[in-house]
């Protein structure tokens, strides 16, 4: 498993709390948590991309970087990426996300023909006219990224996948995750599915803005478009494009044991999992997250 580690967004260990919470090492006592404020978002540019059967609404950043397409999680849409937008664009990077059939500001078409993700993905990527782009993937989203770049491997420079199930069909994988979550866990409010206990504990703020999100993300029913092809491990073995893999330590889908058994089947990819973070750690540790996705484009 190339590259992994336990990245606790920590400065220098500058927090190091012994056994009973007395300090061992530091100045004062420790905040509950430090919210990262949102910064302020860089102008876009947005439309309507026809697929067969809707119209998808996209954001773009625009100008001459390499491209950086965000597929956004299920409770999620194209408003998911505020932490990252601005600051892949300040890197250099062309940003772009959309909002998959009947999330925030797209058209659902009819629930009885969803569509192909990847489909839609790359009626939007030859919208825009994008030779070969970067895929950053979050939870849902993953299932797309994965379908689409097995589909059209030369339109993919990289891969990004952030706490994601993935969709693998396999029936030792379907065995794990049916220990994992108990069957009432579907009904269960998303901030508790999705955000770490840290987090809900020490960012109310920060909380609340997820939350917003989260109720505005759906027009409508909720409709989760098809795969091209089961994906399998078989599969995912034969991706060998520049792999990253994420997850939060606090993560109910994608815990930290299932992110490497992700990983056995890509052993190519970097692996890290991110400390005090759950289903979404490029929003509850957006500065830790950015930090390796940036490092990761970097050396590309």
């Amino acid at each position: 498993m190339a590259g992994a580690e336990r990245d606790t967004g920590t400065k220098g260990g500058e927090w190091d709390m012994a056994a009973g919470g007395e300090q061992k090492r530091g100045h004062g006592r420790p905040p509950a948590w430090e919210p990262v404020p949102i910064p302020a978002q860089v102008p876009i540019r947005d439309g309507l991309v026809t697929v067969p059967g809707a119209r998808l609404w996209f954001w773009d950043t625009g100008g001459s970087g390499h491209p950086v397409v965000l597929l956004h999680a299920g409770t999620q849409s194209a408003m998911g990426w505020p932490y990252q937008q601005p600051v892949l664009a300040q890197a250099g990077y062309r940003v772009i996300a959309y909002s998959r059939r009947g999330y925030e500001r797209s058209e659902g078409g009819d629930v009885n023909d969803p569509g192909i993700g990847a489909d839609d993905l790359h009626g939007l990527i030859e919208h825009l006219k994008l030779p070969q782009v970067d895929l950053v993937a979050a939870a849902q989203g993953g299932f797309f990224a994965l379908d689409y770049v097995l589909a059209w491997p030369e339109r993919v420079r990289s891969l990004t996948i952030v706490s994601s199930l993935m969709g693998i069909t396999d029936a030792d994988y379907a065995a794990v995750n049916a220990r994992l979550r108990p069957k009432f866990f579907a009904g269960l409010p998303h901030d508790f599915q999705e955000l770490s206990p840290s987090y809900r504990a020490g960012n109310p703020e920060g909380l609340a803005v997820w939350q917003e999100l989260d109720r505005r993300a759906l027009n409508g029913p909720r409709i989760t478009p098809n795969v091209k092809q089961p994906l399998t491990w078989a599969r995912l073995e034969t991706i060998r494009h520049p792999t990253l893999l994420m997850t939060g330590d606090s993560d109910l889908y994608t815990p930290p044991a299932l992110l490497r058994m992700q990983a056995q089947h890509m052993p190519h990819a970097e692996v890290h999992v991110i400390a005090e973070a759950g289903h979404s750690p490029y929003w509850e540790q957006p500065l830790v997250f950015n930090r390796l996705l940036l490092d990761f484009l970097g050396r590309l």
